[in-house]
């Protein structure tokens, strides 16, 4: 880490503090990590897995339980990846680390229509490797870096384009039922991680390997949120706040809420004050 003076220190260790209080109330409020646990942290060499890894290796020092940790790479085999950069990095954490190789890169190349944008695709087939592995060493948890803002990104990302009410869940379930994947970070702003990777020093690897991706949806979504961070303090925050706090019943999804069962609610509502009036 690179030297600090006092106020930076200072600042440093409020910035730590904060990311270890969001992660260890984002695993306490949906049950994350449990005694016995075996959790495979997804390293991508970007600034989220990194803090992620090294928080979680912070909390399990101090935490009352013990849980395993195996910090999991997938080498995609993309032109020019730095393949020795995460082996030389976790190598001098002393952190247990597997390196995954498979050539996915070449399927979405030839998959992928020139233009198109390729990172739909990618992360499935990334996901697709990374769940076998854990599946086969019996790795029970998943871990990834995903945080506030992608989840609120995502919400956006569903709301404009997939016509659904619909974000990124801190803790799921595979659709095969095999694997729980927890997004620790869930409670923590995109600038912090940000900031903390840049003063811990990691070894970044950018997300570019495929060559520009400037037209994703996703990031005309991270802009409009950008803007309204910057005009309307506090939107975010809201935002945010909102998908903790959900009311289905006023929403129009009918598989979400029994609308259609209402005059029975309402039926046991009368029948249950005439009961009560009765008996005064």
């Amino acid at each position: 880490m690179q030297a600090l003076d006092r106020k930076e220190v200072y600042d440093f260790n409020k910035l730590q503090k904060r990311l270890r209080r969001n992660v260890g109330r984002a695993i306490e409020d949906f049950n994350m990590i449990q005694a016995g646990d075996r959790v495979m942290v997804c390293l991508s060499g970007g600034a989220d897995s990194y803090t992620l890894l090294d928080i979680l290796l912070n909390l399990r020092h101090n935490a009352p339980i013990e849980f395993e940790i195996l910090a999991v790479n997938l080498d995609q085999k993309q032109p020019d990846f730095p393949e020795q950069v995460l082996p030389e990095f976790l190598h001098s954490l002393g952190v247990p680390f597997r390196i995954l190789e498979q050539d996915t890169y070449s399927v979405v190349k030839r998959v992928v229509p020139e233009g198109d944008t390729m990172c739909g695709l990618c992360s499935r087939l990334r996901r697709g490797a990374l769940y076998s592995f854990a599946r086969a060493e019996g790795y029970n948890k998943i871990a990834l870096g995903h945080h506030r803002d992608d989840i609120m990104e995502t919400l956006f990302l569903n709301l404009f384009f997939g016509g659904k009410l619909k974000a990124m869940p801190p803790k799921l379930l595979s659709d095969d039922g095999d694997n729980i994947v927890i997004r620790p970070l869930s409670y923590c702003a995109e600038a912090d991680i940000k900031e903390y990777a840049r003063v811990r020093e990691f070894p970044i690897i950018p997300c570019n390997l495929c060559g520009s991706q400037d037209n994703l949806q996703r990031q005309a979504i991270k802009q409009m949120l950008r803007e309204w961070s910057r005009k309307y303090p506090g939107r975010l925050d809201s935002i945010f706040a909102a998908l903790q706090n959900t009311a289905p019943s006023h929403l129009l999804d009918a598989n979400a809420y029994d609308f259609a069962g209402l005059e029975q609610l309402q039926r046991r509502a009368t029948s249950g004050k005439l009961k009560v009036e009765s008996e005064k």
